[in-house]
């Protein structure tokens, strides 16, 4: 009988694993034999992930934002791995919702700290192995980095920023053999409207009795219409299996949607004038009929 080579079993690193898209599509990657690693940001999620998995997801500890956590995590994967990395979803990511004359500078700053320069970090310590691999990179962006909404600045900001990276690394890599796409997430029921929802209120809250004149009914009305949006959206394994499957198209894009309302507002972004984009971005936050 003729020996039967086994397929190669494909190395995957996943950042922001511990909850919510991350976490499925770390198990997501797990279903379909891909050995996994990513960052989870306690110790509670990187138990928890093990026990789901069956041990297949081996998580680590790691903040982003920290670039020796970060060092000492891609040393221990490509250990590993034998060096090599098949891809890598850049998934970790915080909101900080507001008004920009509200929110402090601290804050706009932690968002790009988490969103922008930990993504870099993570990234650039993981190119040898990717470079050895031919891998792929998959940035989850979101739609409000092309159509970015009132209380929403800083997160669309910094994913704009890191889309701008992305189109960059896709440039400087090709020659490397890496490709790397843009992965636009919609709304998504996954932990993420409980921590917007909690988010919201902590800037409400924190809202001074001149702020709260100024700001407090329009914001109530986005974070109404933001909830609303976000419980409306795809499932989180839906969601993940989505981005999985853009992280194996063949042959990549450089962009895809996840979710019907991502795509729609792709579309929109091509089609309307930055006039009927002010439209649209009032109306989705609620402060215009």
């Amino acid at each position: 009988m003729a020996n039967v080579t086994q397929p190669k079993r494909l190395m995957a690193a996943v950042t922001g694993a511990g909850s919510g898209l991350g976490r499925d599509i770390a198990l997501g990657l797990a279903a379909r034999n891909y050995r996994v690693f990513g960052t989870a940001l306690s110790p509670q999620e990187v138990n928890d992930l093990k026990n789901a998995s069956d041990g297949a997801v081996n998580l680590s500890q790691c903040d982003i934002t920290d670039e020796a956590a970060v060092r000492n995590w891609v040393h221990e994967v490509v250990a590993q791995t034998g060096g090599g990395l098949d891809l890598l979803i850049s998934n970790a990511g915080v909101l900080t919702p507001g008004p920009l004359e509200v929110l402090p500078l601290s804050s706009v700053r932690r968002e790009f700290e988490v969103n922008v320069f930990g993504v870099l970090a993570v990234v650039n310590a993981f190119l040898p192995a990717l470079r050895k691999h031919g891998g792929r990179i998959v940035q989850v962006s979101t739609w409000t980095a092309s159509l970015p909404l009132p209380f929403n600045g800083p997160s669309g900001a910094s994913k704009a920023a890191m889309e701008a990276f992305a189109a960059v690394y896709r440039a400087e890599l090709k020659s490397f053999g890496i490709e790397v796409v843009i992965a636009v997430a919609g709304n998504m029921r996954t932990g993420g409207p409980a921590k917007t929802a909690s988010a919201l209120k902590r800037v409400a809250d924190g809202m001074n009795s001149e702020q709260r004149e100024l700001y407090g009914e329009a914001f109530e009305a986005f974070e109404k219409n933001l909830n609303q949006m976000q419980s409306s959206g795809l499932d989180s394994k839906s969601a993940a299996n989505r981005v999985i499957d853009i992280a194996e198209q063949k042959p990549a894009p450089s962009r895809a949607a996840v979710g019907e309302d991502a795509e729609e507002v792709l579309r929109l972004v091509r089609e309307k004038s930055d006039t009927e984009q002010d439209e649209i971005r009032l109306r989705m936050a609620g402060l215009k009929a």
